[in-house]
């Protein structure tokens, strides 16, 4: 998914602001942050975000959002670096240069 990605009418995402095409673009930024760090840990964007959430309280429940059960295991289950304590998130927000202000921005993060 990207800025480009459109949603048919009958997609329940078409109606969410998080989709929008101002909020994929302007969420591009994150998304790349997101890829790199996986990158260096072997881990997916989607492990890497829920590393995040987990580490933020200790009773956040990340509810999945997926309809593909690969998916489900895959961010579920222990990372490629061994396991999920493994990934370190450090800081509660992105860079500077990464936050997002489009629609459906986290309130956190709009600045």
């Amino acid at each position: 998914m990207d800025e480009n990605t459109r949603f048919d009418s009958s997609d329940f995402r078409s109606t969410l602001p998080r989709f929008t095409p101002a909020a994929l673009k302007a969420n591009q930024a994150l998304i790349h942050l997101l890829a790199g760090i996986g990158e260096r840990k072997k881990a997916t964007p989607a492990q890497i975000a829920l590393a995040w959430l987990l580490a933020q309280k200790p009773w956040m429940v990340p509810i999945p959002g997926t309809t593909k059960l690969d998916r489900l295991d895959e961010n579920i289950g222990p990372s490629p670096s061994n396991s999920r304590p493994a990934i370190s998130v450090t800081s509660g927000t992105p860079p500077q240069n990464s936050r997002s202000k489009g629609p459906g921005t986290p309130k956190s993060w709009s600045g």
